[in-house]
């Protein structure tokens, strides 16, 4: 599987440990940054990431942030995005399952490492579930649609 993975100054050090946690399952990993722990803008990881998934060139992403929220912000702004921060297994599972998320965003400063592997075999094991979840992802798809058509309405 292609996985883009990135990360702010917070989350570097996680990045790079689970960078070769998935090389060494067998995965191709897309670094799309950062590259050391000096201070940098969450925004210039999540976008580029997202656009490998959103583009496909990767087929899923994992982001991380001091917190994730940051970095699941900017990846939801890029079209076809469903990044989801998760916590724990379940989270991680539910967000795959139903939302069909195509974005794993993690707290880098709230989650340890061991947790961190665990989240991510569950991320790329789990599948969609489909059935009455996909029409609510495409019910998302349908909001990008029409905000990016300019057609935003109550």
């Amino acid at each position: 599987m292609r996985i883009a993975i990135g990360a702010d100054h917070r989350g570097f050090v996680a990045k790079e440990r689970l960078k070769q946690f998935l090389i060494d399952l067998g995965h191709e990993v897309e670094d799309v940054g950062t590259d050391s722990a000096k201070s940098c803008d969450y925004p210039d990881a999540a976008y580029p990431a997202a656009l490998h998934v959103a583009e496909g060139r990767a087929d899923l992403g994992v982001l991380m942030c001091g917190s994730g929220i940051g970095m699941s912000i900017a990846a939801n702004k890029v079209p076809g995005i469903r990044a989801a921060l998760c916590h724990d297994e379940l989270t991680t599972e539910m967000a795959r399952r139903h939302n069909n998320a195509n974005i794993l965003c993690i707290a880098a400063d709230l989650v340890g490492e061991a947790l961190m592997r665990r989240m991510l075999e569950v991320w790329l094991k789990t599948p969609f579930d489909a059935g009455r979840h996909e029409r609510r992802v495409e019910k998302i798809g349908e909001i990008e649609a029409r905000t990016a058509a300019g057609k935003v309405e109550s």
